[in-house]
């Protein structure tokens, strides 16, 4: 490999690993916080099952790889930038604790680096109208999806104690709660996989097939974003945890299930059709829908409207950050 290709590999892995512990605390936060894990516990738990859900796919790598740019038209200084920019914004929000997007800094940094490199015409509009549907719909299906289930919940085990159905409902959420770590490494495990993907095609270092070169990802590409991200997923995010469990609602057992159920369902569902969601995103409206569903007044939203401002900034931001970095690539490095 050539030096540059080497900065993207390091960079992507980094990127991997700093969504590691920005990101995949949203899959603990809950089980945490309601005690049905141990802080341990449920880091080891969340580790192993991203490093497993990274793997189970490709679909959502090769749209981060190929769907937004044609990766025959961009230059490295575009993928290095783009992800300076995601890797810069993230540490700036976990230092401040704010569950934002990996995904959306991600895709802003792509974009802003195409922008600054070629220009926003390169990018390929059926590809990026495919991720944005994904990010713009899938917090609204979560509130609406558990605010449904909550209900239901509420309904079949009215009648039962509090105090029966925090017991039981602590053993189902170790499930969930693992269920919604594999979802988050089946979605989030594949982007830095597509990233690398992109810059080796670029460079012409893919194996060639009958057609020529083909865009596809490397097992060893997988297996090396998979470790990082289930070693960031170790390192743990307790400043995110605290916003997501504990400063949006008061979480009962019963809620975290809920909450984890149905944004793992919608991930799970989005990693299938090959589009890269906000995991925070949704998990963070599962539990706006589930606190909707006692009461309006059970949501903090003073809270909520740090969280969505942060995530609203999120794109631009790191958009910013990364088309200042292309160009100061080229000046430096042309």
């Amino acid at each position: 490999m050539d030096t540059w290709v080497w900065v993207v590999v390091v960079l992507a892995l980094a990127f991997e690993y700093v969504n590691g512990f920005h990101d995949a605390a949203n899959a603990i936060a809950t089980s945490v916080l309601t005690r049905a894990l141990s802080i341990r516990n449920a880091v080891l738990l969340c580790a192993l099952l991203n490093f497993l859900g990274a793997l189970c796919g490709l679909k959502v790598a090769t749209t981060m790889g190929k769907g937004l740019v044609d990766p025959a038209n961009i230059t490295h200084h575009v993928v290095v930038a783009a992800l300076i920019g995601a890797i810069i914004w993230d540490l700036i929000t976990w230092h401040f604790g704010l569950p934002t997007s990996s995904t959306h800094a991600i895709v802003g940094g792509i974009i802003g680096a195409v922008a600054g490199s070629c220009g926003i015409q390169h990018l390929q509009w059926a590809g990026t109208q495919k991720v944005f549907t994904g990010l713009i719909l899938s917090p609204i299906v979560g509130i609406i999806g558990a605010t449904i289930l909550m209900i239901v919940f509420l309904w079949l085990f009215g009648r039962v104690s509090p105090t029966k159905v925090n017991r039981r409902f602590r053993l189902i959420q170790i499930a969930s709660a693992g269920l919604m770590a594999f979802s988050h490494g089946s979605n989030d495990g594949q982007k830095s996989m597509g990233v690398i993907a992109m810059a080796l095609f670029s460079s012409s270092m893919l194996s060639k097939g009958v057609h020529g070169a083909e865009f596809h990802i490397p097992l060893w590409v997988m297996i090396s974003c998979a470790t990082a991200m289930g070693m960031g997923s170790g390192a743990g995010g307790w400043k995110i945890i605290k916003t997501v469990g504990r400063k949006v609602m008061e979480l009962q057992p019963i809620h975290g299930c809920v909450a984890e159920l149905s944004a793992a369902t919608i991930i799970l569902t989005a990693s299938h059709l090959g589009a890269p969601i906000s995991t925070t995103h949704t998990i963070s409206s599962t539990i706006m829908g589930v606190g909707m569903s006692r009461r309006l007044s059970a949501v903090r939203w003073k809270v909520v409207g740090n969280v969505v401002g942060a995530w609203l900034l999120t794109l631009p931001a790191s958009a910013g950050i990364a088309y200042g970095c292309v160009k100061g690539l080229q000046y430096f490095f042309p």
